[in-house]
């Protein structure tokens, strides 16, 4: 059945939370089967559809097969999602098959014939493409929905897949695994400033490729390679209503000459609508002011976090220093107590040698007296 614009749009305003165990687990199905290769790997979601909220929470590898030179020929092995579909049901009865997976980059010919396959299990299959090799800054998973879309030329309906956006989500246990991973990979010496730097300039970046993409599809939509898609219009229009207009008309001087040219239906080049530098110039200094404001909080910041650590060194020094004069000190009066013991230990020894020699002398002169 065609899909209408309520329901397409129910369908783009859906929200598709990613797991990182999906993530982790597609990686590691990459990595064992077509590391190195241009093929792909394919698996099933597992989680909850509850309508507006798609929670993807757990997932499984699928044997696949395709031919790279014809695209219409592949394999999907259906007994094994049978089999493993009935092993989750046992472990966790809440995650439900509800879409498949498969490492893309970017969707292929027959992903709407094996979506159609799907069906066999969940009414609307969701697919995620999960990039296992991230070129671009930003989340590295997409997902869509298969409808069939209505033309404007009354043409035969076709399928399409809409694209939905995708978040990363983690519950409290799988957080504490994330950060446990990131500590390998972050840089433990780069400061609070540079992260908050480094992650603006990755947002920056990723907002230049997403427009770089919104003007692609434009010229692609006038050159006619794409239809029209009014869903994608009217949101670009948003986005466009939302931006500020720094343009506003000046006042129009009441002089003869410009009342003269308005009766005579010439047209003045310097009238008309232009460039308000008043409101721009308005908008650079509050910029700047913002801009310097947080420029002297983050130096002061620096500076104070410097000062902290001179004068911990400064304490630290102090302390060693003190501990080795402790040292030393104990040092010295155990030296003296080990010479002051050798030297009593001296005098007593020659104390017991004299009385030794002395102990025979007098037994000589008490036999000379018996005699």
């Amino acid at each position: 059945m065609p899909a209408t614009t309520a329901e397409t749009l129910s369908i783009v305003n859906r929200t598709v939370s990613v797991a990182p165990l999906v993530l982790l687990s597609a990686a590691d199905h990459y990595g064992r089967s077509a590391k190195g290769t241009r093929k792909r790997v394919v698996g099933v979601l597992l989680g909850q559809n509850e309508g507006s909220i798609v929670r993807v929470s757990n997932s499984f590898a699928v044997p696949f097969e395709e031919d790279d030179k014809d695209p219409s020929v592949w394999f999907l092995d259906h007994n094994y999602i049978e089999g493993m579909n009935d092993m989750f049901k046992k472990v966790n009865a809440k995650e439900k098959l509800i879409g498949w997976y498969h490492s893309g980059p970017k969707l292929r010919a027959s992903d709407l014939e094996i979506n159609d396959l799907f069906k066999r299990y969940t009414p609307n299959p969701l697919l995620v493409i999960v990039d296992v090799q991230p070129k671009d800054v930003g989340v590295p998973t997409d997902a869509y929905f298969a409808v069939e879309e209505i033309k404007d030329d009354g043409t035969s309906t076709s399928k399409t897949f809409v694209h939905t956006p995708t978040t990363i989500e983690a519950e409290e246990s799988e957080e504490i695994g994330v950060e446990h991973l990131l500590r390998d990979i972050r840089d433990v010496a780069a400061g609070t400033l540079s992260t908050r730097i480094t992650s603006q300039l990755q947002s920056l970046q990723g907002l230049h490729l997403r427009l770089q993409d919104i003007g692609k599809y434009l010229q692609k939509v006038v050159d006619g390679d794409l239809p029209v898609n009014h869903t994608i219009l009217g949101n670009l229009q948003d986005v466009f209503n939302l931006l500020p207009n720094l343009s506003a008309p000046k006042a129009v001087s009441k002089d003869l000459s410009s009342v003269n040219g308005m009766v005579n239906g010439s047209v003045d080049i310097s009238g008309g609508l232009s460039e308000n530098t008043e409101l721009a110039k308005a908008m650079s200094v509050k910029t700047n002011d913002q801009l310097m404001s947080i420029y002297l909080s983050s130096l002061i910041r620096a500076i104070t976090a410097f000062h902290d650590l001179i004068e911990n060194k400064i304490q630290n020094k102090r302390q060693q220093e003190d501990d080795d004069a402790r040292k030393e000190e104990a040092d010295k009066k155990h030296e003296i107590e080990r010479e002051e013991k050798l030297m009593l230990n001296g005098t007593s020894e020659k104390t017991e040698k004299e009385s030794k020699e002395g102990e025979p002398k007098n037994d000589e002169e008490k036999n000379k007296k018996k005699r």
